[in-house]
């Protein structure tokens, strides 16, 4: 990261920045970056190479509220629709990349095959889209809770490990433990947008406290928008002031 992109002195997030920013260099020193799609040398301090980050599927003029992408003539509102319609539970959304092209490669990578690089790696991009747009930082950021079966199951949730990433980036405290997933919920995959809501209500609980806190979600990808709406509807309940959606994709 750049010495410019750091806070202003005085900031409470400062001093971890400025050690983040030195132990990069010294890591970039002795493992250069290098491109996980073509092997080529990285760039940015990202595993990736600058035609390959550029080849990457942008999210252009995405809705304010739940990130779809916008049709021309709702690119000037900033809001889709369905948003318009029924907005949904969250605030805001943030979601940089569309999933195709190279993204799901990296995702199913992270998700399903255990290599926490490419995590650790989508982490970077999306904390690198957050600083470019100037979003909002909140005050903790919540992962999609994974079952303790599933995640027994697989060994670790990529959601959290995505999320680690990009506190280590942005020093934004990460709280794996303030939302549980109380009930093992089937694949979303292959169902219908009434089908995803239904299927996931009542599966989350929230352990903490959050009454008047600012929020962010973190999940990978982000379908129909059901997983991260029930959670974020829970936290509502909870009391939480302000919360927004963060995730790595968006399916077109």
């Amino acid at each position: 990261m750049p010495v410019t992109d750091l806070p202003h002195p005085g900031s409470w997030r400062t001093a971890v920045q400025w050690q983040r920013l030195l132990l990069d260099q010294a890591v970039a020193r002795l493992l250069p970056p290098t491109c996980v799609l073509c092997g080529a040398p990285g760039a940015l301090g990202l595993d990736l190479c600058p035609g390959c980050l550029a080849d990457l599927p942008h999210n252009h003029h995405p809705c304010i509220r739940c990130a779809h992408p916008l049709p021309w003539d709702l690119q000037a509102t900033g809001v889709c629709g369905a948003c318009q319609h029924q907005p949904p539970p969250q605030d805001a959304s943030h979601i940089p990349f569309l999933y195709q092209d190279a993204i799901p490669s990296l995702v199913i990578g992270a998700k399903f095959h255990g290599r926490l690089n490419l995590a650790r790696l989508l982490g970077l991009c999306l904390a690198r889209s957050l600083r470019q747009q100037g979003v909002l930082q909140p005050d903790i950021i919540i992962p999609v809770p994974l079952h303790p079966r599933r995640l027994r199951e697989r060994g670790y949730n990529q959601a959290l490990e995505i999320a680690r990433a990009l506190s280590r980036e942005l020093a934004i405290p990460v709280d794996p433990g303030l939302c549980a997933r109380l009930r093992a919920t089937p694949p979303q995959v292959g169902l219908e947008r009434e089908e995803r809501q239904h299927n996931v209500r009542g599966a989350f609980g929230v352990m903490g406290p959050v009454a008047g806190g600012h929020l962010v979600i973190l999940d990978d990808v982000v379908t129909t928008g059901g997983t991260a709406g029930e959670l974020a509807r829970v936290l509502r309940q909870a009391g939480a002031a302000r919360i927004d959606l963060w995730a790595v994709a968006r399916t077109p």
